[in-house]
C-alpha cells in the first residue's frame, strides 16, 4: 500500500513527522530497523535528543504500514511519567484509542474487554472522533499489563510500539518495574519493540547489565548525526525547488555550531525558508537565530527563577566557554569568578539532573543549544 502525503509550504519539519519527502537520509538505520524489527528481533536505540530519533522511529512505522497494510504501529513518550502507575495508564489509552480510532464497530467491545480498567468514552470537542481515557487503581498495575498485552496478543496482527525515553522506568519508585515489563515482552510473538532513549548511561545499564532483567534481550544501535553533504543537499534541493539557492558554507556553519543536531538546524531552516530565497551571507542566519531566541527568551528567563546564584553563574560559565573540561579546577572557577570547588560540584549536579548540562568524553555543555546562545547575549 502507497500511503499518499500532502504537500508542505514549509518543507523544514522540526516538529513530528510528516512523509519521507521531508526526512532526510537515514536510509540504512531505516533498513536497520524495519529488519530487526520483521525478524522478530527488539531494538535499543540510543542517542541524543533532538538528534533526529523520534522522527527515524516514524520513519520506519511509515514504512512499514506501506509494506504491512493491517500492521499496527504505537509511539510512547514515556519521559513525562513518574511512576508504573502512569506509564500503564499511558499504555493503556495509547492502544485502546488506536482500536478505537481504526475500528469504531468494535468499541463496545474493546471497551468490554477492558473493563478492569474502567474506560470513559468521551469525544473530541475538535474532531468529533471517539476517544477513550482509563483509570488504573494503585495495586493493579500487574493485571493492566496483562490485559493490554493479552488483547495486543490475541489481535492477530503484528503489532510494533516504540517506547521513547524508555530509561525513565529506573527512576519509578516501584521496585520490580523492569521485572514485571519483561515478564510479558519475552512472551509477546506478535508484538515488537523500540526502546530508545537519550541518558546513555542508564540504558546501557538497563541492556547491558546482567543484574537486569533486559540483559542483553535487544539488538543495540546507536544513532549518529547525519553527514552534513548529504543534509546539505537535502536543503539545497527544497531551496532549488523554489528557485532559490542556499550557499553550501553557510550551511557547513549552522552544522558545525549546532554539531549536527537534526531539530535545531530543521528549525533555522525552516526560518530561513520562510523568509530568504537566496541563503549567501551570515546576517541572514542571524536574524534567524535572533528571532528564535527572541521568541524563547520569556521561557528562558522564568526558568532562571529557579535557579540558585550558584546554579546560575554556572551555567552562564559554561555557555561562555561552550565545554568545560574540568569545571571544578581553579583556572575556570577564578576565570568566571564562581565559589569554591564544591559549591560547583553541587550546582552542577542539579543542572545535571534538570538535564540543563550534560556530559560528553570532550567535557560539559548546555543541553538546550538556543539557550547556550542565549545565555552567551545576557
Amino acid at each position: 500500500m502507497t500511503l499518499s502525503y500532502k504537500k508542505l509550504a514549509n518543507p523544514f519539519v522540526y516538529q513530528g513527522y510528516e512523509s519521507p519527502e521531508y526526512f532526510c537520509d537515514r536510509e540504512a538505520e531505516t533498513k536497520t530497523l524495519l529488519s530487526h524489527l520483521k525478524n522478530g528481533r527488539n531494538i535499543t536505540l540510543i542517542s541524543p535528543r533532538r538528534i533526529g530519533k523520534t522522527g527515524l522511529i516514524k520513519n520506519t512505522f511509515y514504512h512499514l504500514k506501506e509494506e504491512e497494510n493491517d500492521a499496527i504501529c504505537l509511539y510512547l513518550d514515556i519521559f513525562a511519567t513518574k511512576n508504573l502507575n502512569d506509564f500503564v495508564e499511558q499504555l493503556g489509552v495509547m492502544v485502546i484509542n488506536d482500536i478505537v480510532r481504526k475500528n469504531a464497530s468494535f468499541l463496545e467491545k474493546t471497551i468490554a474487554f477492558f473493563s478492569a480498567l474502567r474506560p470513559v468514552l468521551s469525544m473530541d470537542p475538535l474532531t468529533g472522533e471517539p476517544s477513550v481515557s482509563i483509570t488504573v487503581e494503585p495495586t493493579q498495575e500487574d493485571i493492566t499489563i496483562r490485559s493490554i498485552f493479552n488483547y495486543l496478543n490475541e489481535s492477530g496482527k503484528e503489532v510494533y510500539i516504540a517506547i521513547d525515553e524508555f530509561q525513565q522506568i529506573a527512576e519509578y519508585p516501584e521496585k520490580g518495574t523492569e521485572a514485571l515489563l519483561r515478564s510479558y515482552i519475552q512472551f509477546a510473538q506478535h508484538v515488537h519493540f523500540i526502546f530508545s532513549g537519550s541518558k546513555q548511561h542508564l540504558m546501557a545499564e538497563i541492556f547491558g547489565s546482567p543484574k537486569h532483567p533486559f540483559y542483553q534481550s535487544t539488538e543495540m544501535m546507536g544513532l549518529k548525526p547525519l553527514k552534513c553533504d548529504i543534509y546539505y543537499n537535502f536543503c539545497q534541493s527544497f531551496f532549488k525547488q523554489k528557485g532559490g539557492d542556499l550557499s553550501k558554507e553557510i550551511f557547513e556553519h549552522i552544522y558545525q555550531q549546532f554539531d549536527g543536531h537534526t531539530w535545531y538546524i530543521q528549525c533555522i531552516m525552516n526560518r530561513l525558508y520562510e523568509s530568504e530565497s537566496q541563503v549567501e551571507n551570515m546576517s541572514q542566519v542571524n536574524a534567524a537565530l535572533l528571532s528564535i531566541l527572541e521568541g524563547r527568551e520569556p521561557q528562558y528567563e522564568s526558568m532562571t527563577q529557579f535557579f540558585t546564584e550558584n546554579q546560575f553563574a554556572l551555567l552562564k560559565a559554561i555557555a561562555k566557554d561552550g565545554i568545560v573540561a574540568q569545571p571544578t579546577a581553579s583556572k575556570f572557577i577564578k576565570g568566571h569568578k564562581l565559589s569554591g570547588a564544591s559549591s560547583v560540584k553541587a550546582a552542577l549536579k542539579i543542572l545535571e539532573d534538570k538535564e540543563l548540562v550534560y556530559r560528553t568524553n570532550d567535557g560539559y555543555h548546555i543541553y538546550d543549544r538556543f539557550m547556550d546562545l542565549w545565555l552567551k547575549r545576557i
